[in-house]
């Protein structure tokens, strides 16, 4: 099948955001009862971020490089995280309402920057209008086949028992769509085309594998597209799984194997491998296995996929890269350093760029210190280069990868297009290591000379052979052919 990806995406820089814990506009009316902002995040707590805080920081985001945002939910519901979606056709109002979404959508598209939503079509919850009607009228309700429903009466909220209907892991929270019903079919497509519609620039389709349903999602997909041909639809799937990458469904996933390899090889000896980001086991990588993994997962999936794949280095549903890897902000920077060098789309984690290390569910999710006293402003400047690296050469956006070295914790791999030739070198030992690098000849003259992109010393290779490399502990070097 052929396979086509929205083009812009291949130059895009995401900034991911957790809507209730960015930034607070006075412009948005909002209820009493909020948290502090800068106490501990809670599970519970509301702390009253809203869309119009973000449009008052796009110079911030601006000045980051960042060109696409992913807003986690957005929709009317009663959790701070909005995957407890009460009203798919609202903006949850201590967001700002549509109004705020469309000011939002309005200044992203003045400044170039696209935006995607989170789209949360597996379940709905408990205050979910066609979920509500049939606690209110039991086997009465006409929406009866719109969820699973086990026994009567149903148990909402009673958790001395199980959920007595189909639900999400078992949380009763969020009962789960019943997605073989037509009409619930045609509503969930309905969504995704009206928001589009509205001009979102596409959809992160949360749990999607549990709609095992390919069908459905080739629907989605036909409408989705129908409204919008350049719209990115990218799925929380966890795992390698080509059948969903093949043209009829999802243009990429979020690349959360490349996020477990990097915590392998750049955590290091700090690496916490007792935390299961996912459910998935951490373990300690040398350079040679991490080259390995790499390797594997660009080989899974076609090269117009891999341009798109949606890289990370953590997100909502983890631990923070520095909270997993002891707080050694240099290891963040390298994993940094790789994202931004390596084939795909990166996207930041609010708050990561300034030095946030929150540990698991609430504690990743806190509110961002917009005090600057509090930032690691040496690690902001580190991920603006790294960034503005990246927007600057073609080659680490749309080239190939080819490995150069790997061994003794040192990873070293070239990004080549059309000409253009960048030698990025990696090392994850926490001491120095001097290695001699030998340069492919069909991308490098014997006699090369490449220039450190950053420190601006250039090094002539000796028989297509780089001698004398030095690396500094726990981190990296960028090289242009001259």
């Amino acid at each position: 099948m052929f396979i086509s990806t929205p083009d812009w995406v291949k130059d895009a820089v995401f900034y991911q955001i957790f809507p209730d814990r960015f930034a607070r506009s006075e412009r948005v009316a909002k209820p009493s009862n909020l948290e502090p902002w800068d106490a501990p995040p809670t599970k519970r707590g509301f702390k009253g971020g809203d869309l119009l805080g973000i449009v008052e920081r796009f110079d911030y985001l601006t000045e980051l490089g960042v060109n696409a945002l992913y807003l986690n939910p957005v929709f009317q519901s009663t959790a701070n995280h909005r995957y407890h979606t009460h009203d798919y056709h609202r903006v949850d109002p201590i967001l700002g309402g549509d109004e705020a979404l469309r000011a939002l959508l309005a200044e992203a598209h003045r400044r170039g920057m696209r935006v995607i939503l989170d789209g949360v079509f597996n379940h709905a919850s408990r205050g979910f209008y066609q979920f509500n009607h049939i606690l209110e009228n039991g086997p009465n309700s006409p929406y009866l086949d719109w969820f699973h429903i086990e026994e009567w009466p149903l148990r909402p909220y009673d958790i001395s028992q199980p959920a007595n209907y189909g639900s999400w892991w078992g949380i009763r929270e969020l009962p789960k769509f019943n997605t073989d019903t037509p009409a619930v079919r045609e509503f969930l497509w309905g969504v995704a085309r009206r928001w589009i519609d509205l001009g979102i620039d596409g959809w992160r389709l949360d749990v999607p594998a549990d709609i095992d349903d390919p069908p459905f999602w080739r629907e989605f997909r036909r409408r989705v597209r129908a409204g919008n041909p350049a719209a990115y639809l990218v799925g929380e799937i966890w795992h390698q799984a080509a059948d969903w990458l093949s043209g009829d469904r999802f243009d990429a996933l979020m690349n959360y194997p490349i996020s477990r390899a990097c915590l392998g090889f750049m955590g290091g000896d700090d690496l916490d491998v007792g935390e299961r980001p996912g459910g998935y086991e951490l373990r300690r990588l040398s350079a040679e296995e991490f080259a390995d993994q790499v390797e594997a997962t660009l080989a899974w999936y076609d090269w117009e996929v891999v341009q798109v794949q949606m890289n990370v280095v953590d997100s909502h549903d983890m631990s923070r890269f520095q909270g997993l890897t002891g707080g050694r902000v240099e290891r963040l920077k390298l994993a940094v350093l790789f994202q931004m060098t390596f084939p795909g789309a990166p996207c930041i984690y609010y708050g990561d760029e300034i030095g946030l290390a929150g540990r698991g569910d609430p504690g990743c999710r806190e509110g961002f210190p917009w005090n600057a006293d509090r930032w690691d402003h040496d690690l902001l400047a580190f991920y603006r280069r790294a960034v503005g690296l990246r927007h600057d050469h073609r080659a680490l956006r749309r080239g190939r990868l080819a490995r150069v070295y790997a061994g003794d914790g040192v990873y070293a791999y070239l990004r080549h297009l059309d000409g253009e030739v960048l030698l990025i070198a990696l090392n994850g030992a926490p001491s120095a290591r001097v290695v001699d690098l030998r340069l492919p000849a069909e991308f490098l003259a014997p006699d090369a000379v490449l220039r450190d992109l950053w420190g601006g010393e250039e090094l002539p290779a000796e028989a297509g052979v780089l001698r004398g490399v030095r690396l500094g502990p726990l981190s990296g070097r960028v090289f242009r052919r001259r």
